[in-house]
């Protein structure tokens, strides 16, 4: 049996991230579904949460941005999907900062 194509490479983009066919197969096989990236400023309560959580998260995980030759590791691409391009230790701060501006509109 194959593997679905979120975990292949058909499913994942040459950007970072998943593509369309990958957010499907990923949707078919767990139920879950997943949203493209919020690559701009957000500009609704939902996008800073998402954005918020996904820099803060992807900024605490372990790993290198740049591999043994220098190309980006699919961390580093990731982030860039979702505008981020600087260093992991930004993408913490600038997603607890989203993520206090959605908690800030949130209680008004």
């Amino acid at each position: 049996m194959k593997t679905p194509a979120w975990q292949r490479a058909e499913g994942k983009s040459k950007k970072g991230g998943l593509n369309a066919k990958g957010r499907a197969s990923y949707k078919a096989q767990t139920g879950g579904t997943l949203k493209p990236p919020v690559k701009g400023a957000p500009e609704t309560p939902e996008q800073l949460r998402r954005k918020g959580s996904f820099l803060t998260r992807m900024g605490s995980m372990p790993g290198l941005l740049f591999d043994e030759q220098g190309d980006k590791t699919r961390l580093k691409l990731s982030l860039e999907a979702w505008g981020h391009y600087g260093g992991k230790a930004e993408a913490v701060k600038k997603g607890r900062n989203l993520l206090e501006r959605y908690r800030s509109q949130k209680s008004g």
